[in-house]
């Protein structure tokens, strides 16, 4: 399954990015493989609609599960509609190494 982190960073020290749509990075993580790919949020700066898209972008990349520190309500009603399911975490502390870890033990 692949799963879609939010992150500060480009590395697996970077912290969540507590906003879905204007994020500075998407961690795509296959818990299959056990492989990381880290991609830029082309959506960062957009004016509007930057959570559609951002959604676009995760989902043809084959994503079931989004985790981030807030998403906004059309973004959970489009996800809803996507079966994709997502996951807060409220502490922008925590390390994209620190979730893959919680997410590789369940």
């Amino acid at each position: 399954m692949k799963i879609a982190i939010t992150s500060t960073g480009n590395n697996p020290q970077a912290t969540l990015d507590s906003r879905f749509g204007r994020c500075s990075y998407f961690v795509i993580y296959d818990t299959e493989s056990g492989s990381t790919e880290f991609i830029p949020n082309p959506n960062k700066e957009a004016m509007e609609g930057a959570g559609p898209a951002s959604i676009q972008l995760v989902a043809s990349k084959g994503v079931e599960k989004v985790v981030s520190g807030e998403f906004g309500a059309k973004v959970k009603a489009i996800f809803d509609s996507l079966k994709i399911q997502l996951i807060i975490v409220n502490d922008s502390t925590m390390t994209v190494n620190r979730i893959i870890e919680m997410i590789s033990k369940q």
